[in-house]
């Protein structure tokens, strides 16, 4: 039988990227230029990780 995990383990990726993904929504609405291409980025990272999860669960 596997040990349980704490809270914190199995949450720290999920809060990660939505902590991201307000940022990037924050960051487009309140400036252009520089702040666009961050705020591209920031909501980019929640798709990164689905494909990377995919990735890693085939093999």
């Amino acid at each position: 039988m596997s040990r349980p995990r704490a809270l914190s383990a199995i949450f720290a990726w999920p809060l990660a990227i939505f902590v991201l993904g307000i940022a990037g929504l924050v960051i487009a609405l309140t400036g252009d230029g520089c702040r666009d291409a961050a705020a591209w980025a920031a909501l980019a990272a929640p798709l990164i990780a689905v494909v990377a999860a995919m990735r890693l669960r085939r093999g």
